[in-house]
């Protein structure tokens, strides 16, 4: 995937919904240096902390988060599963918090979410809900492989 540098530049200083110091290692395997880490959307960029442009930035999609001890995550892409990024947090709490806003960033959960939410809707009310936005034939909103959700039969009510 391609990326504009000056989007990507702009996309890092917005609102994150995670920011902190952590200790990072790339998958070059050198020491841990200190980084400012933040996540916006699904995109984790990281900082030298004297520096206001990021250094690098991760895209959180076909990736996988795991816990490395109590204190340190790492993250890996499918696709390169040896290449891991390491991080070092202050705590076990602070290493958790990255670990879960990490894997609910990535564009796959929040469509399941959406998917799992519009089915609930629609069973308890009978209404597509993405109907009124005009996107509910969508393929990316679809259900259970490309199902759709049909309407209920209100003609015997």
């Amino acid at each position: 995937m391609r990326f504009n540098e000056k989007e990507l530049v702009s996309l890092s200083r917005q609102p994150s919904e995670m920011a902190a110091e952590l200790g990072m290692r790339g998958p070059k395997k050198g020491d841990v240096k200190k980084r400012l880490v933040k996540l916006v959307v699904n995109f984790l960029f990281y900082f030298r902390t004297d520096e206001e442009e990021p250094v690098g930035a991760l895209l959180l999609e076909q990736c996988r988060v795991e816990r490395e001890d109590s204190q340190a995550f790492s993250l890996a892409f499918l696709d390169e599963a040896e290449r891991k990024y390491l991080f070092e947090c202050d705590s076990e709490e602070q290493c958790a918090e990255w670990i879960d806003s990490i894997i609910k960033a990535s564009y796959e959960f929040m469509r399941k979410n959406l998917v799992f939410y519009r089915t609930e809707i629609h069973r308890i009310t009978g209404k597509d809900p993405l109907e009124q936005y005009g996107i509910s034939d969508e393929t990316r909103f679809q259900v259970n492989n490309g199902l759709q959700l049909m309407p209920k039969d209100t003609s015997s009510m």
